[in-house]
Parts: C-alpha cells; structure tokens; sequence
C-alpha cells in the first residue's frame, strides 16, 4: 500500500513512467507481503493477494487523482514551463488525496482479497474509532514517509537536470559566441590584405575577391551546423589557403593528408583554420622565403589526432606581438564541447626543416574506450 503513496508523487512530465510506477508498486507488495508472512504467520499467497489488492489500488486512486490535481494547480502556467509541465500538485492538495486514497484503496482492496482467499481482516469501519484511527495512521505513517523519500529524490534529481541543461545552454551560447569572434577575425585579416593588394596588384586582388567570396558561402553555410565532417573542414581550410596563395604567391605551399577512413569523422566547424591563420602570421610571414604548412589526420584508437606544422621560423623566433587570439579561441572550444578529453599542444617541429607543430587530439564519438 505504502508504495503506491511514493510512485504517485515523483515530479516529472505528465502521463510519463505509468507502467514504471505500477511495477514499483508492484515489486514492493510482493516484498510487504514476504515481510508480513514471516512476520506474522500469515501464509505468503493469503499476505499476497491483500498486499497487491490493496498496494495497487492505493496506488491507482492516488496516481490518477493526482494529475487533474496537478493541471488544476498548474493551469496558469505558460506553456512549456517546468510549471506546467509538473505532475506534482504540492502537499495542501496531496496530503487530502493521500488520507482519501489510503482509505478507500484499503478498504475495497481488504475486501477484494477478503473475497479472494476467505481471511477478512479488520478494516476502517469494521471497529471502534478508536481502532479506525490507529489502523489509519498505522497506514499514513509510512506511506507519508515514503512518498516523502522519494520525492526528495526526484526532487534533486529534476534539479540536478535543470542545472545540467542551464550549463549545457550556457556551453551553447558560449560556442556562438566564439564562433562569431572567429569569423570576423579572419575576414578582418583578408580585408586588410585585400586592401594592400587593390593599390599593388588590381588584378589579383579581383582574384582574391572572387576566391574569397567562394569561401565565406561555403564557410557560413557550414558554420549553421554543430559539427560537419573532416573532409569539409579539410576543404574550407583549402579555401582558405587559397586565398592566402594570392597574396604570398610562391612562398605559401600546402600539402594535406587526410585518409579515407577519417574523411567522414564528425568535427567542429572552424576548428583549424585559427590554427593555420597562426602558421601564417607567426610562422611564414616572418621568414623571408615563406614556407610550407602541412594538415594532417591520423587516428590513435578512440582519438582523433589533427596536426598542423608549417616550416617557417619556429617558436623561437615567431613573433609575439598581439594576443594568440586564435590558440585561446581553439582551447576555449575545446573545454566547452569536450572537457579535459580534448588536448592542444604547440611544440617545436622535431626535424631539419624546423617550424613549429600544433597537435589536436579529440575524441571519437562512439568509438570503444
């Protein structure tokens, strides 16, 4: 009986977990009627039958009055609300409901069960007020500490779901928001060049125009998605180097590396390109014969491995002028959508051609641990 009283109260959607509840209620019957048979002597299928005749309609009584309960108490909540959206109507009305419910699901079920197996056992009006007043509170007590119980913990559960969301939505925002400073960083850059080259070179400035026009229709048709497969953020960084070879001519070279097992692994838009944007300005520009900016995947179990190296002056020697924007903006990203699972690290190249290496690692979705 008491168990109906806790699987009424849990906060939640409306309508939702019926059949959940019913089995709960069902599991703990069975367990009040092992109790009371060893207990008090009672054979186990006599403490059965009135357990769940009773507990099930204890619990029926009070689950289908509570949800006409809970729309009246909620009915000038807005739409959508986590108001509006409660199945709990609050302790005034429930602690009425839970007496009636109480009384009525174990007065029909003992005398369900009482026809069923033929032991009728004492109930509400069947002696002195006295003695319905015991057997009353003997049944609220429990079922009121119960439902207490449990609805302290689907409290702090819907609670803890709420803050999960709210910090979910603020991770969200916050991606917007860098995703939005990213882009107008890079444009920046290329309008500033493009400047330079409409005095120097009219001609390939109409180029540039043409090839960055190209590229910022691709790129915000991309930008509108959470994540896009690698070999589309591979092709805007191809853009994007394009339009870098306008302006440096010869002394930018590229190479790409990316395998064909790899080329459909979801990632973040825009995640590189800031990357190579620092190859340029800290890497290439720097060195008077330019250099070559390699982007590479690779996978290492359940981790995605990205690497972008250029072979310009080195770490050494690159300038340090500004603020690194695009190294924040990258790492910032990065603890937003994954946490401590997701690295980046910035070294010295490790070979003769020197320059310096940027090294991603992230995970793979849905791949085994």
């Amino acid at each position: 009986m008491t168990s109906a009283l806790h699987s009424a109260t849990a906060p939640g959607p409306r309508n939702g977990g019926f059949l959940r509840r019913g089995l709960r209620t069902l599991g703990i019957c069975v367990l009040i009627a092992a109790v009371l048979s060893g207990w008090m002597d009672y054979s186990f299928l006599a403490s059965l039958v009135h357990s769940v005749a009773i507990g099930m309609l204890c619990w029926i009584t009070i689950d289908l009055g509570r949800q006409p309960l809970a729309r009246w108490k909620h009915r000038h909540a807005l739409p959508g609300t986590p108001e509006a959206l409660s199945d709990w109507p609050g302790w005034p009305l429930m602690l009425p409901l839970i007496v009636v419910g109480t009384v009525f699901g174990f007065s029909v079920g003992n005398t369900v069960a009482g026809w069923l197996t033929g032991h009728h056992s004492g109930g509400f009006f069947r002696g002195s007020l006295a003695q319905s007043f015991w057997l009353l509170m003997g049944a609220l007590v429990p079922g009121l500490l119960i439902t207490y119980y449990f609805y302290s913990r689907e409290t702090i559960a819907a609670k803890e779901a709420a803050i999960q969301t709210a910090q979910r939505q603020a991770a969200e925002h916050q991606l917007k928001l860098l995703e939005s400073q990213l882009e107008p960083h890079m444009l920046f850059n290329t309008l500033a060049n493009l400047r330079v080259l409409i005095g120097m070179d009219p001609p390939r400035a109409q180029a540039m125009l043409d090839q960055l026009i190209a590229f910022l229709r691709a790129t915000l048709s991309g930008s509108r998605l959470a994540k896009h497969p690698l070999q589309a953020e591979f092709a805007r960084l191809a853009d994007y180097l394009a339009l870098m070879e306008l302006r440096m001519g010869p002394r930018l070279r590229t190479h790409f590396e990316l395998p064909a097992e790899l080329a459909d692994l979801p990632v973040p838009p825009l995640l590189l390109q800031p990357l190579v944007e620092n190859c340029i300005k800290h890497g290439l520009e720097p060195a008077v014969d330019g250099g070559r900016i390699d982007v590479s995947a690779a996978r290492d179990g359940g981790v995605l491995v990205l690497r972008v190296r250029d072979t310009g002056v080195g770490l050494r020697e690159a300038s340090t002028d500004g603020t690194r924007f695009g190294l924040v903006q990258v790492r910032e990203r990065l603890a937003a959508l994954y946490g401590a699972r997701a690295t980046l690290t910035l070294a010295a190249a490790d070979d003769a051609e020197g320059g310096a290496l940027a090294t991603l690692r992230l995970p793979i979705d849905g791949a085994a641990a």
